[in-house]
């Protein structure tokens, strides 16, 4: 007796592992080469880390917007294919546009075009997924496993055929992605958040401040990490397959953190796992400073999945546990807006000064120094008790 073959409608979430794995592929592809490029056309360290800068800012003020105009209209699916067109666009128009000035823009316009795609996703995903939203993660996981895939092929391709071959290899598979993203049900469910109501709440709070303090300046090395380290790379003669595979031991380092993340939880609970998080970023970037033969790289990245994967973890368990009831969403959106938004964006401006200004090593050592700041900020803040759930409501009353 013949099978038929398997389809979506018969394993749903088959579409959205395909969308993670595609959508990370195509970010791999590009992100980490693009400083390669801005460097090809002459451009500087001030003006590379700027580059890098304005996405994560403009996204943290755009993606609350492109979510109230989903909200408000309801049409969530036709968005979706806006913000994933209208990104590539602006990918297409990057790659044939050398002058900073024009540069500046564009990287603008794609940032603010591609803000809403991941919330609707995510949120797609989970609604899915209904009562076993605790498997989110193992949908997410194969976004990390199509970074680790696409980077080191997409470097082999650049280095034979030139980087111009990123731009291609990014249009080719966002394209295949938005012919995947027609297969979601694509949720109504709100996304725009209810991001700026509490936040005054929260900000007049020194203890909660301290805590993003400390996540801000502790994980700056993060940044500098995306940004420059295939530039680091380079300087040290590493070819961009070897640039890919550095890519790829990182991600498969995220593996493990993110399938194992509630085991660690619950042994170590969300504090020390946060702490051992910035510990982890701090030896990376001193790690990186202090190298010379790049194969080495493979060997430090082993800490990236510890340093980002744990402290994401950490981080959104540690908030559910202090946030004050009827406000943990507002400061789940704050945690997410400073850990990924303000501190890519930060990291990026100053990686970019101390890149220009001191080169990549000491970039790296400042990085690290950075990271045990934030260690110590964060002990010390805990030492005061940072638990802010009770002290919070009262004075929400």
């Amino acid at each position: 007796m013949r099978r038929s073959p398997i389809t979506p409608a018969d394993h749903p979430t088959l579409v959205p592992k395909a969308f993670y794995f595609l959508y990370y592929s195509s970010m791999a592809a590009l992100g980490p080469f693009l400083g390669l490029y801005y460097e090809q056309i002459g451009l500087s360290g001030r003006q590379i880390g700027l580059l890098f800068g304005i996405p994560p800012l403009l996204t943290l003020v755009s993606a609350p917007l492109w979510g109230g105009l989903a909200d408000a209209t309801h049409r969530h699916k036709l968005l979706l294919v806006v913000a994933m067109v209208g990104s590539s666009l602006m990918v297409f128009a990057l790659s044939l546009t050398p002058a900073f000035l024009w540069l500046v823009p564009l990287v603008a316009a794609r940032a603010f075009l591609g803000a809403p795609t991941m919330p609707l996703i995510d949120s797609t995903v989970v609604a899915m997924l209904d009562d076993r939203r605790d498997e989110y993660g193992k949908q997410r996981l194969w976004g990390a496993v199509g970074w680790g895939v696409a980077a080191p092929l997409v470097g082999f391709l650049i280095d034979r055929a030139g980087l111009q071959w990123m731009f291609y290899s990014y249009l080719m598979l966002a394209m295949c992605n938005l012919v995947v993203s027609t297969r979601l049900p694509v949720t109504d469910a709100a996304i725009g958040g209810q991001f700026r109501q509490g936040v005054r709440a929260l900000l007049t709070n020194r203890q909660w401040m301290a805590f993003l303090a400390a996540i801000l300046i502790g994980a700056l090395s993060l940044s500098f990490e995306m940004g420059f380290l295939s530039l680091y790379m380079d300087g040290l003669g590493a070819d961009k397959t070897l640039m890919g595979l550095a890519l790829t031991v990182g991600t498969i380092s995220e593996l493990p953190v993110w399938f194992f993340a509630d085991r660690f939880l619950k042994r170590w609970g969300a504090r020390r796992l946060l702490a051992f998080s910035l510990l982890a970023c701090g030896v990376q970037a001193f790690g990186y400073s202090w190298i010379r033969n790049p194969w080495l790289v493979l060997v430090i990245q082993l800490l990236h999945g510890p340093a980002f994967s744990a402290m994401w973890a950490a981080g959104v368990s540690y908030v559910a546990e202090i946030a004050p009831e009827g406000m943990r969403a507002t400061a789940q959106g704050l945690f997410s807006g400073v850990a990924m938004g303000l501190r890519s964006a930060l990291g990026a401006f100053i990686g970019g000064l101390l890149y220009e200004g001191l080169g990549a090593a000491l970039m790296f050592r400042w990085g690290g120094i950075s990271a045990v700041l934030g260690l110590v900020l964060f002990i010390l803040a805990g030492r005061g008790s940072l638990r802010l759930g009770p002290k919070l409501v009262k004075s929400s009353r």
